[in-house]
């Protein structure tokens, strides 16, 4: 099997893409590579292009401007044709025999997906080296509620979104219901494709395996985000609220666009503090009581977190040194 297209948007990556890009171009399932260099001001485009194995499977697009990271993902579904896809953060890596794990084509499935570790950079070298492995508890198959229920924040855990997943895809599903990557989105634009495939009618299956490698860095893109980019994903969730929802899946969208609606609440007043001041933050919002509460329910669970014990014992981050996407 040589059906599958590896995309990479990457901005200032340099220090980290061509180790991303050498662990896709070493699975022999991988017919295309397709970098998108962000609007880059380092030498991303040059460290991938280090690493080409002269395969004539690489392929590397330079944006002048950045467009995010949904922008630049559908910049290379635009320029490739392999009939599967796979989404590759430039900070991370793919197992060994990933693919052969999880894009068995004899089961109908537009989605699939494996589990996800979780290292710190400075464990990348160890970790790297294993190849895909069989774990236990992760088959199913994916609902649109049981997806969305699945990307709720939960205070005092680590981050386990299921939206963090690297499914591969079906390029003919995408085409067949007009999907792609919002560009609107800075902020949980996977989440958001992955619903909407979803509500189109995707079969979405985990398999009980792990072969993608999640590196934390502090200085990640996932790691930052703005009010505008948490408002953002507010508004995609509206769009979706605005379209026909069966009673049990409003629902729980609702929910997740409620929480999604506190933290842009949180931010935007913790940024409007920042600018001018407590007090005069608290007069210019005086008549948003919703806004007020969710930042000060934002401010004491933020409070709360320093608090705990884990958060002291791992030097502040909260989570251990390697961890799963999904508890095995």
């Amino acid at each position: 099997m040589d059906d599958i297209c590896v995309i990479v948007a990457a901005m200032n990556a340099e220090a980290t893409i061509a180790r991303a890009v050498a662990s896709a171009l070493a699975e022999s399932a991988v017919r295309e590579v397709v970098v998108v260099d962000d609007g880059s001001r380092d030498d991303t485009a040059g460290k991938a292009a280090s690493v080409d194995d002269g395969s004539g499977r690489l392929r590397i697009l330079r944006q002048p401007r950045n467009l995010g990271p949904a922008g630049a993902r559908n910049a290379a579904l635009a320029a490739s044709s392999a009939p599967l896809v796979a989404v590759l953060d430039a900070d991370d890596v793919i197992l060994p025999g990933r693919f052969a794990a999880i894009a068995d084509l004899r089961e109908d499935w537009d989605m699939s997906a494996d589990n996800i570790m979780f290292v710190a950079e400075d464990e990348a070298a160890e970790f790297a080296g294993l190849a895909a492995f069989a774990t236990g508890g992760v088959a199913e198959r994916m609902t649109f509620a049981r997806f969305v229920e699945a990307n709720f924040s939960r205070p005092g855990r680590p981050r386990g979104e299921l939206g963090f997943l690297k499914p591969v895809m079906r390029r003919a599903f995408l085409e067949r219901h007009g999907l792609s990557y919002d560009p609107r989105l800075r902020l949980g634009e996977d989440f958001d494709l992955y619903a909407r495939m979803l509500l189109a009618g995707a079969r979405f299956r985990l398999v009980a395996a792990c072969g993608y490698l999640a590196i934390e860095r502090p200085d990640s893109l996932s790691a930052r985000h703005s009010a505008a980019d948490l408002a953002a994903l507010v508004a995609a969730d509206d769009r979706m609220l605005a379209g026909p929802l069966r009673d049990a899946d409003r629902a729980i969208l609702t929910a997740h666009r409620a929480q999604c609606a506190q933290r842009w609440h949180h931010r935007h007043f913790l940024d409007a503090k920042r600018e001018s001041g407590l007090l005069r933050a608290l007069i210019a919002h005086s008549d948003r009581p919703r806004l007020l509460l969710d930042a000060g329910l934002g401010v004491a669970r933020d409070k709360f977190a320093l608090l705990r014990p884990d958060h002291v014992r791992s030097g502040g981050t909260g989570a251990p040194r390697h961890r799963f996407l999904i508890a095995p």
